[in-house]
């Protein structure tokens, strides 16, 4: 792979938005690294950026986007290495410069092509970035599907991955969780995968008996493998809709809650010192395509910290403006796409514009009040 000098930058006349403030400045980069920072233009000579933003590049724990490229219609296979460099262009052009693929492993379908992607997904992505054809910094987040009959055979070979940095515990068991209302189920499975009535019907008779046969078992296994690993894994819940789903997984040692489905479980999951995840594109939509509590909602109560753009990657920067609107301040909303999932994932390099930081960042201007991304740099870099 080709080696490249990181060069120096600096930039003038630019709002600026670091941890604790938005201030119009100027700063410099040497070494693909954050250098000075001032507010104001004196001194520092370099681009003038007519006033548009810096931000630090967004970080993405959770996004199934590159499932819509390996899989772009029902039962399409797609080949992995152009599926990952379209997945990785995407994602770079939304902003964001670290992302954790959330890659599905086990399915409450059987016949799902999840499970046959799985091992070619990983070592695509290896594969890529051995290649130097990855923009993007991509980590794993395996999101483990609890029903699935082989989940340990499946999960075990990746257990000691350098790049998995979360694991997800989920049941996508309709009738609770995310789709504790079945007619929403109904709709979306016979809207998006074609599905006739007969067939949900039998599917959802088939995944009831996989969850009464296998979650448990499933769940207990996994939550102790994690915690024996050397690297401690963090844990996610996924879609707590009660109380007593925080509060097992708060027993498991779970430190994130990604997207609870009401007000209750965001309640108890804040209380018990659960970062909550909610999806950009609720926030974006102005509420759940399942019918379900509103991001906006919890921001406004204070029950979110960060956001993940789940299906659609350009959401993450949208709806971090969007907070706005919740009494955020502009470095608050922020660092719910930047700073806050990076401490939780321990990436303390990178994450926020401060000096000896990776320079991952970005060059947003509004146009009729939309940010739109101009620029993007990782470690003094520009990407696009």
């Amino acid at each position: 792979m080709e080696t490249f000098s990181l060069p120096d930058i600096a930039i003038r006349n630019a709002r600026i938005v670091t941890a604790t403030q938005a201030m119009t400045g100027s700063l410099s980069v040497s070494q693909g690294k954050f250098a000075d920072i001032h507010a104001g233009n004196a001194g520092l000579i370099g681009e003038d950026w007519q006033g548009d933003y810096v931000l630090p590049g967004l970080i993405e724990l959770h996004t199934d986007n590159m499932e819509k490229h390996l899989m772009p219609r029902p039962k399409v296979n797609w080949p992995v290495l152009p599926a990952i460099i379209a997945h990785d262009a995407q994602i770079v052009a939304a902003g964001i410069t670290t992302v954790l693929d959330a890659i599905s492993v086990g399915d409450i379908e059987p016949d799902s092509l999840r499970t046959q992607t799985l091992h070619s997904c990983v070592q695509g992505l290896s594969k890529a970035a051995q290649a130097g054809v990855l923009r993007a910094d991509h980590l794993l987040h395996l999101r483990l599907e609890l029903a699935e009959p082989d989940l340990l055979q499946l999960f075990t070979p990746f257990l000691d991955d350098a790049r998995l940095r979360l694991v997800s515990l989920m049941d996508h068991t309709p009738g609770q969780r995310q789709w504790t209302d079945l007619d929403h189920y109904r709709t979306h499975v016979t809207g998006k995968r074609g599905w006739s009535h007969e067939k949900v019907d039998q599917m959802l008779t088939l995944s009831l008996q996989r969850q009464q046969r296998h979650v448990a078992a499933n769940r207990q296994q996994i939550v102790q493998l994690c915690r024996q690993s050397a690297s401690r894994i963090p844990l996610a819940s996924h879609d707590d809709t009660t109380l007593a789903h925080v509060l097992e997984g708060v027993a498991d040692g779970v430190t994130i809650s990604e997207f609870p489905t009401s007000l209750e479980a965001a309640q108890a999951a804040h209380a018990h010192g659960l970062a909550i995840v909610m999806g950009g594109p609720n926030c974006v939509r102005g509420g759940s395509h399942s019918g379900n509590v509103s991001a906006m909602e919890l921001a406004r109560l204070g029950l979110l910290d960060i956001f993940s753009s789940d299906y659609v990657p350009a959401s993450l920067l949208q709806a971090a403006f969007c907070l706005q609107n919740a009494d955020y301040s502009l470095p608050a909303a922020i660092a719910t796409v930047s700073r806050n999932p990076a401490q939780k994932l321990g990436l303390t390099d990178r994450g926020e514009i401060a000096p000896g930081l990776r320079a991952d960042f970005l060059r947003v201007r509004l146009i009729d009040g939309m940010p739109v991304v101009l620029g993007v740099w990782k470690q003094g870099r520009q990407l696009f």
